[in-house]
């Protein structure tokens, strides 16, 4: 947790406008998947100055607050067994 506030707060001692690099070192990530989102449509929101692709650190603030979960994608509730004693499908 030190480690990602470090990197916060260095990330803000700059320029708001970070590269891909940077980007995706802010929020944990490889410049690849970075680049990869980007290609998908997906990720978060970046601009582009002149030929130059840019990453506002509000913006991956938000796109990161807007990825939060409280469950994993894809998991499944063990199932319901009824009340403790009953018994199941294997008493």
């Amino acid at each position: 947790m030190d480690d990602e506030i470090k990197r916060a707060n260095d990330a803000k001692k700059g320029s708001p406008f970070l590269n891909t690099a940077q980007a995706a070192y802010y929020v944990g990530l490889s410049g690849r998947a970075l680049e990869k989102m980007r290609r998908q449509g997906r990720g978060p929101r970046f601009r582009k100055h002149g030929r130059y692709v840019r990453y506002h650190i509000a913006d991956l603030d938000a796109w990161s607050e807007s990825s939060g979960r409280t469950v994993t994608e894809g998991a499944v509730a063990p199932p319901y067994s009824g009340p403790a004693g009953q018994g199941g499908p294997h008493a």
